[in-house]
């Protein structure tokens, strides 16, 4: 669709083929790899759940800006885009926006999201065994298109199975843990009493660490006041007691920032970012970029990305031991490098490649986040959106070491703010004051 709508332009805009001139060709070739390269990661190839035609068409606009902006920023810092006609650019732009929409609307038609949905509709387990349950699960069931699946009932009666509707009965805590870290549950509805508080505080108490959603699904329907409120996930008034943030059209600013944001600083700082990484590698021996596990978004694992600071050294298995002052294992220039936290500048790949946000939560070793987790209320809910290369706590001091546990505590305490008031608005004044007054780095050893 590129590159007809490429083509059309061209022959509305020109008389003859000998105006296809080389830099026209280089912008075409780099937007489509760009295109090849971007789009999975922008999420242009899934079929999201309860997707709308204009929420199809935002995505599709939003990818193929992104990679139009990219392919113009191109051509400037090879001193091309002059030798491009903008009307030709112009009409290329809007022609194949054009075919992108109409193809990806016309298949989400054609060949439909109920199947797409269904294969990878979440999974859904209900708590509690009642009437309202089974009514709960005979409209999941007559809902293939909702996204969501129904795949179990948990309750420790024996007599659950009579509000099962055929479902497999869980009877066990135990037993229904085990299919949430084995990934077989995505969603735990408690379709429970108000009275029930110990048996609620029981089930968050369990998966406080998992990364399943819990909505709380209180039968309201007898009651005027609360009839017809809420969401509604299926026409079903539901509370989220632990659950990721839903992702709607107010985050997609942040996706295309992120993305452009990125790809518009690697180019500017590319000679930089080369004299580091000769630098590193003259210090002492070894990889030039440093790479290890971390968690994003919703758990999944990533490879982050930093300029080594540290002579090559070997930790004891489960153990990570924390930079110091005077830390004999940082090497002059990797010293140099935490205190102006330039050694964090590869992490712009990582949000490039979609693991990471410009703005968010900073993400730990996989040990820190063992060792924490129960120590620190709240801490593995800072995972619940992507980790990013500053943040709300960075830019007020809670940076470096956390030797005591108050620091830690309160990091994450301006992580989960920052999650529960976020605005683009904000991320651009951390962004602002990031560069403004850069990272406090009084701690960074």
């Amino acid at each position: 669709m590129i590159l007809i709508g490429a083509a059309i332009a061209f022959a509305l805009r020109f008389d003859d083929f000998h105006s296809w001139t080389e830099p026209i060709v280089i912008l075409v070739a780099f937007n489509s790899l760009m295109v090849a390269s971007l789009f999975p990661s922008l999420g242009f190839y899934r079929v999201f759940r309860r997707d709308s035609l204009f929420k199809i068409a935002m995505r599709v606009t939003a990818g193929w800006t992104t990679v139009f902006t990219l392919g113009i920023a191109f051509m400037l810092s090879v001193q091309q885009m002059s030798l491009i006609s903008r009307l030709w650019a112009g009409a290329w732009f809007l022609i194949s926006l054009a075919l992108l929409i109409a193809a990806r609307a016309g298949g989400h038609r054609l060949f439909g999201v109920s199947h797409s949905r269904r294969a990878g509709a979440k999974s859904v387990a209900i708590v509690g065994a009642s009437a309202y349950s089974m009514q709960l699960i005979e409209k999941l069931q007559r809902s293939p298109t909702s996204g969501l699946r129904p795949v179990c009932l948990f309750d420790e009666h024996p007599d659950a199975a009579t509000f099962s509707c055929g479902l497999p009965v869980i009877l066990s805590l135990a037993a229904l843990a085990e299919a949430v870290r084995h990934r077989a549950i995505d969603e735990l509805w408690l379709v429970l009493t108000f009275k029930e508080e110990e048996r609620i505080h029981a089930i968050l108490r369990e998966f406080k660490h998992e990364f399943v959603n819990i909505r709380f699904i209180p039968n309201v329907h007898d009651f005027a006041l609360f009839n017809h409120a809420g969401d509604g996930i299926i026409g079903v008034p539901a509370i989220n007691l632990l659950a990721s943030p839903p992702a709607d059209h107010r985050f997609v600013p942040k996706e295309i920032f992120d993305r452009l944001f990125a790809a518009l600083v690697l180019l500017c700082i590319l000679p930089l970012m080369m004299v580091i990484a000769l630098a590193v590698k003259l210090s002492s021996p070894g990889p030039v970029f440093f790479k290890q596990w971390r968690k994003g978004v919703n758990g999944t694992q990533f490879q982050i990305y930093k300029f080594r600071t540290m002579v090559v050294h070997a930790e004891e298995p489960g153990k990570l031991t924390q930079a110091k002052r005077r830390d004999p294992r940082v090497t002059t220039v990797g010293a140099f490098l935490r205190r102006t936290s330039l050694d964090e500048l590869p992490q712009f790949l990582n949000v490039l490649r979609g693991e990471m946000s410009v703005v968010g939560p900073r993400p730990h070793a996989l040990q820190h986040d063992e060792q924490y987790k129960d120590l620190v209320h709240g801490y593995m809910c800072r995972y619940r959106i992507k980790p990013g290369i500053t943040g709300w706590a960075q830019i007020n001091g809670y940076r470096g070491e956390t030797e005591a546990i108050d620091k830690m505590q309160g990091r994450v305490a301006l992580d989960l703010n920052y999650i529960e008031n976020w605005t683009f608005g904000l991320d651009l004044k951390i962004v602002l004051m990031t560069v403004v007054s850069g990272f406090k780095g009084l701690h960074a050893y």
